[in-house]
Protein backbone atom coordinates (compact mmCIF):
# COMPACT_ATOMS: atom_id res chain seq x y z
CA UNK A 1 0.00 0.00 0.00
CA UNK A 2 1.39 3.39 -0.80
CA UNK A 3 2.51 6.03 1.84
CA UNK A 4 3.42 8.71 2.79
CA UNK A 5 7.28 8.93 4.03
CA UNK A 6 7.47 8.23 8.22
CA UNK A 7 7.88 11.18 10.13
CA UNK A 8 11.84 11.23 10.74
CA UNK A 9 13.27 8.76 13.35
CA UNK A 10 9.89 6.96 13.40
CA UNK A 11 6.42 6.43 12.31
CA UNK A 12 4.62 8.71 14.13
CA UNK A 13 4.68 12.70 14.93
CA UNK A 14 5.93 13.86 18.17
CA UNK A 15 4.18 17.37 18.46
CA UNK A 16 4.86 18.92 22.00
CA UNK A 17 2.11 21.46 22.34
CA UNK A 18 -0.49 21.11 24.67
CA UNK A 19 -3.73 21.86 24.14
CA UNK A 20 -7.09 22.19 26.28
CA UNK A 21 -6.95 21.84 30.16
CA UNK A 22 -3.62 20.68 30.37
CA UNK A 23 -2.40 23.86 28.51
CA UNK A 24 -3.87 26.20 30.70
CA UNK A 25 -2.82 24.26 33.76
CA UNK A 26 0.82 24.39 32.42
CA UNK A 27 0.57 28.22 31.64
CA UNK A 28 -0.69 29.14 35.55
CA UNK A 29 2.39 27.20 36.67
CA UNK A 30 4.56 28.28 34.24
CA UNK A 31 3.67 32.07 35.15
CA UNK A 32 5.47 31.08 38.31
CA UNK A 33 8.96 29.81 37.69
CA UNK A 34 12.23 31.67 36.34
CA UNK A 35 11.90 33.05 33.26
CA UNK A 36 14.74 32.78 30.81
CA UNK A 37 14.04 35.02 27.37
CA UNK A 38 14.64 33.10 23.97
CA UNK A 39 16.20 34.99 20.84
CA UNK A 40 13.87 34.78 17.41
CA UNK A 41 15.73 31.70 16.33
CA UNK A 42 15.31 30.27 18.92
CA UNK A 43 11.04 30.97 19.14
CA UNK A 44 11.15 29.63 15.75
CA UNK A 45 12.74 26.25 17.05
CA UNK A 46 10.87 25.80 19.86
CA UNK A 47 7.24 26.63 17.89
CA UNK A 48 8.73 23.63 15.53
CA UNK A 49 8.93 21.34 18.81
CA UNK A 50 5.30 22.31 19.54
CA UNK A 51 3.69 21.22 16.33
CA UNK A 52 6.39 18.51 15.41
CA UNK A 53 8.26 20.07 12.93
CA UNK A 54 11.39 18.67 14.71
CA UNK A 55 10.00 15.15 15.35
CA UNK A 56 11.70 13.11 17.44
CA UNK A 57 13.15 16.05 19.52
CA UNK A 58 11.85 16.39 23.08
CA UNK A 59 13.77 19.65 23.96
CA UNK A 60 16.48 21.33 23.15
CA UNK A 61 20.37 19.10 23.32
CA UNK A 62 22.92 18.56 25.00
CA UNK A 63 26.25 19.30 25.04
CA UNK A 64 27.07 15.48 23.73
CA UNK A 65 24.27 16.34 20.98
CA UNK A 66 25.80 19.72 19.79
CA UNK A 67 28.96 18.04 19.53
CA UNK A 68 28.03 15.08 17.86
CA UNK A 69 25.73 17.12 15.70
CA UNK A 70 28.41 19.61 14.72
CA UNK A 71 31.02 16.81 14.56
CA UNK A 72 29.11 14.06 12.60
CA UNK A 73 25.21 14.81 11.52
CA UNK A 74 24.21 12.56 14.50
CA UNK A 75 22.93 12.96 18.42
CA UNK A 76 24.18 11.14 21.19
CA UNK A 77 21.49 8.51 20.82
CA UNK A 78 22.67 8.04 16.90
CA UNK A 79 19.91 9.92 15.38
CA UNK A 80 20.87 11.91 12.60
CA UNK A 81 20.71 15.55 12.53
CA UNK A 82 22.55 18.47 10.73
CA UNK A 83 22.42 21.68 12.59
CA UNK A 84 21.89 22.17 16.69
CA UNK A 85 19.10 23.31 18.15
CA UNK A 86 19.99 24.83 21.47
CA UNK A 87 19.06 27.17 23.87
CA UNK A 88 21.17 30.02 25.13
CA UNK A 89 21.44 32.36 28.05
CA UNK A 90 24.05 34.66 29.83
CA UNK A 91 26.03 33.46 32.53
CA UNK A 92 24.21 35.83 35.42
CA UNK A 93 20.53 34.18 34.34
CA UNK A 94 22.08 30.83 33.84
CA UNK A 95 23.64 30.80 37.58
CA UNK A 96 20.58 31.64 39.20
CA UNK A 97 19.38 28.40 37.38
CA UNK A 98 20.38 24.68 39.01
CA UNK A 99 20.20 21.48 36.99
CA UNK A 100 16.47 19.46 37.38
CA UNK A 101 14.42 22.48 38.02
CA UNK A 102 11.73 24.07 35.88
CA UNK A 103 12.20 27.16 34.07
CA UNK A 104 9.77 29.52 31.67
CA UNK A 105 10.94 30.28 28.23
CA UNK A 106 9.25 33.74 27.47
CA UNK A 107 9.68 35.51 23.84
CA UNK A 108 12.73 38.12 24.30
CA UNK A 109 10.29 40.95 22.27
CA UNK A 110 6.65 39.91 23.17
CA UNK A 111 7.22 38.81 26.70
CA UNK A 112 4.67 36.14 25.57
CA UNK A 113 5.10 32.67 27.77
CA UNK A 114 5.63 29.92 25.31
CA UNK A 115 6.86 27.33 27.01
CA UNK A 116 8.11 25.15 29.95
CA UNK A 117 11.80 23.69 30.08
CA UNK A 118 12.77 20.96 32.74
CA UNK A 119 16.71 22.20 33.03
CA UNK A 120 19.23 18.98 33.00
CA UNK A 121 22.19 20.18 31.70
CA UNK A 122 23.69 23.79 31.67
CA UNK A 123 26.96 23.79 29.59
CA UNK A 124 29.65 26.15 27.30
CA UNK A 125 30.60 25.43 23.89
CA UNK A 126 33.28 26.53 21.27
CA UNK A 127 31.10 28.95 18.88
CA UNK A 128 33.58 29.17 16.42
CA UNK A 129 33.99 25.85 16.13
CA UNK A 130 30.15 25.40 15.71
CA UNK A 131 30.36 28.06 12.86
CA UNK A 132 33.05 26.72 11.00
CA UNK A 133 31.20 22.88 11.31
CA UNK A 134 27.71 24.14 10.00
CA UNK A 135 28.69 27.66 8.15
CA UNK A 136 31.94 26.71 6.82
CA UNK A 137 33.11 29.98 7.71
CA UNK A 138 33.69 32.25 11.09
CA UNK A 139 33.26 36.00 8.87
CA UNK A 140 30.74 37.87 11.06
CA UNK A 141 29.43 39.72 7.77
CA UNK A 142 27.91 35.43 7.37
CA UNK A 143 24.10 36.52 9.35
CA UNK A 144 24.07 32.77 10.66
CA UNK A 145 27.74 33.54 12.35
CA UNK A 146 26.41 36.61 13.60
CA UNK A 147 23.66 34.88 15.64
CA UNK A 148 25.85 32.29 17.06
CA UNK A 149 28.55 34.75 18.02
CA UNK A 150 25.71 36.68 19.77
CA UNK A 151 24.15 34.38 21.73
CA UNK A 152 24.53 33.65 25.40
CA UNK A 153 27.63 32.14 26.71
CA UNK A 154 25.71 29.43 28.26
CA UNK A 155 23.55 26.76 27.09
CA UNK A 156 20.80 24.97 28.50
CA UNK A 157 19.26 21.41 27.58
CA UNK A 158 16.50 19.98 28.46
CA UNK A 159 12.69 18.73 27.64
CA UNK A 160 10.20 21.44 26.48
CA UNK A 161 6.27 21.63 27.07
CA UNK A 162 5.05 23.86 24.30
CA UNK A 163 2.43 26.20 24.93
CA UNK A 164 2.07 28.74 22.29
CA UNK A 165 2.51 28.59 18.52
CA UNK A 166 3.42 32.57 18.93
CA UNK A 167 1.58 34.77 16.20
CA UNK A 168 2.06 32.99 13.69
CA UNK A 169 -1.63 30.93 13.24
CA UNK A 170 -3.15 33.95 13.91
CA UNK A 171 -1.22 36.30 11.02
CA UNK A 172 -1.15 33.87 8.19
CA UNK A 173 -4.60 31.68 9.32
CA UNK A 174 -4.93 28.75 6.99
CA UNK A 175 -1.27 29.27 5.37
CA UNK A 176 0.27 28.23 8.49
CA UNK A 177 -0.13 24.55 8.83
CA UNK A 178 1.43 22.00 11.14
CA UNK A 179 2.87 18.66 9.70
CA UNK A 180 -0.40 17.19 10.68
CA UNK A 181 -1.85 19.96 9.14
CA UNK A 182 -0.21 19.22 5.68
CA UNK A 183 -0.07 15.49 5.92
CA UNK A 184 -4.10 15.40 6.16
CA UNK A 185 -4.00 17.78 2.89
CA UNK A 186 -1.73 15.26 1.08
CA UNK A 187 -3.76 12.02 2.01
CA UNK A 188 -7.00 14.00 1.37
CA UNK A 189 -5.84 14.61 -2.33
CA UNK A 190 -4.64 11.15 -2.41
CA UNK A 191 -0.92 12.25 -3.01
CA UNK A 192 1.84 9.83 -1.86
CA UNK A 193 5.10 11.56 -3.55
CA UNK A 194 5.23 15.41 -2.50
CA UNK A 195 8.19 17.37 -3.15
CA UNK A 196 8.98 20.23 -1.21
CA UNK A 197 9.68 23.73 -2.54
CA UNK A 198 11.54 25.78 -0.16
CA UNK A 199 11.40 29.97 -0.35
CA UNK A 200 12.52 33.09 1.20
CA UNK A 201 11.60 35.07 -2.39
CA UNK A 202 8.97 35.51 -4.16
CA UNK A 203 8.77 33.05 -7.01
CA UNK A 204 10.24 34.42 -10.46
CA UNK A 205 10.14 31.98 -13.55
CA UNK A 206 13.26 29.82 -12.08
CA UNK A 207 11.10 28.41 -9.40
CA UNK A 208 7.97 28.25 -11.06
CA UNK A 209 10.00 25.89 -13.42
CA UNK A 210 11.79 23.88 -10.80
CA UNK A 211 7.60 23.41 -9.24
CA UNK A 212 6.55 22.34 -12.64
CA UNK A 213 10.08 19.90 -13.27
CA UNK A 214 9.02 18.19 -9.85
CA UNK A 215 5.37 17.96 -10.58
CA UNK A 216 6.04 16.19 -14.02
CA UNK A 217 7.22 13.73 -11.59
CA UNK A 218 5.33 13.60 -8.03
CA UNK A 219 2.10 13.88 -7.02
CA UNK A 220 2.01 17.02 -6.35
CA UNK A 221 4.30 20.02 -4.83
CA UNK A 222 4.04 21.85 -1.34
CA UNK A 223 5.51 25.53 -1.99
CA UNK A 224 6.92 25.88 1.55
CA UNK A 225 7.35 29.89 2.37
CA UNK A 226 9.47 30.41 5.56
CA UNK A 227 7.75 32.65 7.67
CA UNK A 228 10.46 33.89 10.19
CA UNK A 229 12.69 36.56 10.41
CA UNK A 230 14.83 37.20 7.29
CA UNK A 231 17.98 39.43 6.69
CA UNK A 232 16.98 42.90 5.83
CA UNK A 233 16.61 43.76 2.45
CA UNK A 234 14.98 40.14 2.27
CA UNK A 235 10.87 40.45 1.11
CA UNK A 236 8.29 40.34 3.62
CA UNK A 237 6.55 37.11 4.03
CA UNK A 238 3.04 38.94 3.48
CA UNK A 239 4.05 39.73 -0.20
CA UNK A 240 5.64 37.03 -0.86
CA UNK A 241 3.31 34.75 -0.24
CA UNK A 242 0.75 36.90 -1.88
CA UNK A 243 2.51 37.07 -4.86
CA UNK A 244 3.45 33.29 -5.05
CA UNK A 245 -0.72 33.12 -4.59
CA UNK A 246 -1.01 34.52 -7.98
CA UNK A 247 1.72 32.34 -9.63
CA UNK A 248 -0.47 29.23 -9.10
CA UNK A 249 -4.11 30.85 -9.25
CA UNK A 250 -3.03 32.22 -12.68
CA UNK A 251 0.10 29.20 -14.15
CA UNK A 252 -0.77 25.92 -12.42
CA UNK A 253 -3.03 23.12 -13.12
CA UNK A 254 -5.37 22.79 -10.49
CA UNK A 255 -4.96 20.44 -7.22
CA UNK A 256 -1.08 20.04 -8.37
CA UNK A 257 0.20 22.79 -5.87
CA UNK A 258 -0.42 23.48 -1.94
CA UNK A 259 0.85 26.52 -0.67
CA UNK A 260 2.25 26.65 3.26
CA UNK A 261 4.39 28.55 5.78
CA UNK A 262 6.52 27.40 8.35
CA UNK A 263 7.47 29.52 11.01
CA UNK A 264 11.11 29.40 11.93
CA UNK A 265 14.34 32.19 10.92
CA UNK A 266 16.43 31.73 8.43
CA UNK A 267 19.95 30.28 8.95
CA UNK A 268 21.51 30.71 6.14
CA UNK A 269 23.58 27.51 6.56
CA UNK A 270 23.85 26.55 2.58
CA UNK A 271 24.39 22.92 2.86
CA UNK A 272 24.15 22.25 6.29
CA UNK A 273 20.11 24.09 6.27
CA UNK A 274 19.54 21.75 3.13
CA UNK A 275 19.46 18.91 5.00
CA UNK A 276 17.24 20.45 7.92
CA UNK A 277 14.71 21.35 5.18
CA UNK A 278 14.78 17.83 3.71
CA UNK A 279 14.46 16.21 7.54
CA UNK A 280 11.85 18.31 8.57
CA UNK A 281 10.03 18.48 5.12
CA UNK A 282 9.99 14.73 5.60
CA UNK A 283 7.77 15.58 8.99
CA UNK A 284 5.56 17.64 7.02
CA UNK A 285 5.02 14.18 5.01
CA UNK A 286 7.18 15.59 1.54
CA UNK A 287 9.15 12.19 -0.21
CA UNK A 288 11.13 14.75 -1.97
CA UNK A 289 13.08 18.49 -1.66
CA UNK A 290 13.63 20.66 -4.49
CA UNK A 291 17.15 21.42 -4.64
CA UNK A 292 18.56 23.86 -6.96
CA UNK A 293 21.31 26.35 -7.46
CA UNK A 294 22.97 27.97 -3.71
CA UNK A 295 20.11 26.52 -1.52
CA UNK A 296 19.54 28.61 1.26
CA UNK A 297 23.25 30.59 0.83
CA UNK A 298 23.83 33.82 1.40
CA UNK A 299 27.00 35.90 -0.18
CA UNK A 300 29.76 33.68 -1.73
CA UNK A 301 30.12 31.54 1.01
CA UNK A 302 29.26 27.94 -0.55
CA UNK A 303 29.63 26.83 -3.96
CA UNK A 304 26.98 26.92 -6.07
CA UNK A 305 25.93 22.87 -5.69
CA UNK A 306 27.45 22.35 -2.41
CA UNK A 307 23.56 21.58 -1.19
CA UNK A 308 23.66 18.88 -4.00
CA UNK A 309 26.65 17.35 -2.95
CA UNK A 310 25.75 17.35 0.77
CA UNK A 311 23.08 14.72 0.30
CA UNK A 312 25.98 12.26 -0.95
CA UNK A 313 28.31 12.88 2.23
CA UNK A 314 25.97 11.70 4.74
CA UNK A 315 25.54 8.24 5.48
CA UNK A 316 23.28 5.93 3.68
CA UNK A 317 19.66 5.74 5.24
CA UNK A 318 19.57 9.25 7.05
CA UNK A 319 16.40 10.52 5.74
CA UNK A 320 13.58 9.16 3.55
CA UNK A 321 12.80 12.56 2.03
CA UNK A 322 15.31 12.53 -0.78
CA UNK A 323 16.26 15.55 -3.19
CA UNK A 324 15.61 16.28 -6.55
CA UNK A 325 18.95 17.96 -7.73
CA UNK A 326 18.53 20.23 -9.88
CA UNK A 327 20.87 22.36 -12.08
CA UNK A 328 21.58 26.10 -13.19
CA UNK A 329 18.34 26.91 -14.81
CA UNK A 330 18.26 30.60 -16.86
CA UNK A 331 15.70 31.97 -20.25
CA UNK A 332 17.13 30.80 -22.90
CA UNK A 333 16.42 32.88 -26.06
CA UNK A 334 17.31 30.30 -28.48
CA UNK A 335 15.83 27.46 -26.60
CA UNK A 336 13.07 29.85 -26.09
CA UNK A 337 12.19 29.05 -22.77
CA UNK A 338 12.89 28.09 -19.03
CA UNK A 339 15.94 25.63 -19.75
CA UNK A 340 18.84 24.15 -17.28
CA UNK A 341 22.76 23.61 -18.07
CA UNK A 342 21.62 19.61 -18.45
CA UNK A 343 19.03 20.63 -21.33
CA UNK A 344 20.45 23.76 -22.88
CA UNK A 345 23.19 23.29 -25.55
CA UNK A 346 23.66 27.33 -26.16
CA UNK A 347 26.37 29.48 -24.54
CA UNK A 348 26.20 32.31 -21.61
CA UNK A 349 25.50 34.58 -24.39
CA UNK A 350 21.91 33.08 -25.43
CA UNK A 351 20.69 32.78 -21.40
CA UNK A 352 19.21 35.03 -19.07
CA UNK A 353 20.49 33.73 -15.29
CA UNK A 354 17.37 34.58 -13.02
CA UNK A 355 18.47 35.20 -9.10
CA UNK A 356 16.17 36.69 -6.25
CA UNK A 357 18.79 38.46 -5.80
CA UNK A 358 18.93 40.56 -9.26
CA UNK A 359 14.89 40.64 -9.08
CA UNK A 360 15.26 42.72 -5.35
CA UNK A 361 17.77 44.74 -6.82
CA UNK A 362 15.96 46.11 -9.98
CA UNK A 363 12.83 46.26 -8.02
CA UNK A 364 14.41 48.51 -5.05
CA UNK A 365 15.90 50.52 -7.71
CA UNK A 366 13.08 50.98 -10.13
CA UNK A 367 15.16 49.60 -12.90
CA UNK A 368 12.99 47.46 -15.60
CA UNK A 369 12.70 43.97 -15.33
CA UNK A 370 12.39 41.64 -18.26
CA UNK A 371 9.18 39.69 -19.22
CA UNK A 372 11.56 36.50 -19.23
CA UNK A 373 11.97 37.16 -15.46
CA UNK A 374 9.20 37.13 -13.88
CA UNK A 375 5.26 37.07 -14.18
CA UNK A 376 3.83 40.14 -14.61
CA UNK A 377 1.02 39.15 -12.10
CA UNK A 378 3.48 39.10 -9.70
CA UNK A 379 6.03 41.88 -10.75
CA UNK A 380 2.58 43.86 -10.18
CA UNK A 381 2.50 42.54 -6.44
CA UNK A 382 6.34 43.46 -6.21
CA UNK A 383 6.39 47.00 -7.55
CA UNK A 384 3.28 47.79 -5.21
CA UNK A 385 5.44 46.75 -2.10
CA UNK A 386 8.47 48.50 -2.63
CA UNK A 387 6.94 51.80 -3.71
CA UNK A 388 5.05 51.78 -0.44
CA UNK A 389 9.32 51.31 0.89
CA UNK A 390 9.91 54.50 -1.52
CA UNK A 391 6.70 56.46 0.07
CA UNK A 392 7.49 55.40 3.97
CA UNK A 393 11.32 57.18 2.91
CA UNK A 394 9.81 60.18 1.46
CA UNK A 395 7.33 60.73 4.54
CA UNK A 396 10.00 60.13 6.87
CA UNK A 397 12.69 62.72 5.35
CA UNK A 398 10.09 64.65 5.03
CA UNK A 399 9.05 64.60 8.71
CA UNK A 400 12.64 64.78 9.78
CA UNK A 401 12.98 68.12 7.54
CA UNK A 402 10.37 69.59 8.89
CA UNK A 403 11.71 69.09 12.96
Amino acid sequence: MRKLVNPHGGEELKPLLLEGDALKAEKKRGLSLPKVHVSSRERGDLIMLGIGGFTPLEGFMTRADWEGVCDGYKMSNGLFWPIPITLSTDEETAAKIKTGTDVALVDRESGELLATMKVTEKYTIDKEHECMMVYKTTDLDHPGVKMVMEQGAVNLAGPVTVLSQGEFPTKYGALYMTPAQTRAVFKDKGWVTVAAFQTRNPMHRSHEYLAKVAIETCDGVLIHSLLGALKPGDIPAEVRTRAISVLIDKYFVKNTVVQSGYPLDMRYAGPREALLHALFRQNYGCSHLIVGRDHAGVGSYYGPFDAHHIFDEIPKGSLETQPLKIDWTFWCYKCGGMASARTCPHDDKDRLLLSGTKLRKALSEGAPVPAEFSRPEVLEILREYYAGLEEKVEVKLVGHSAR
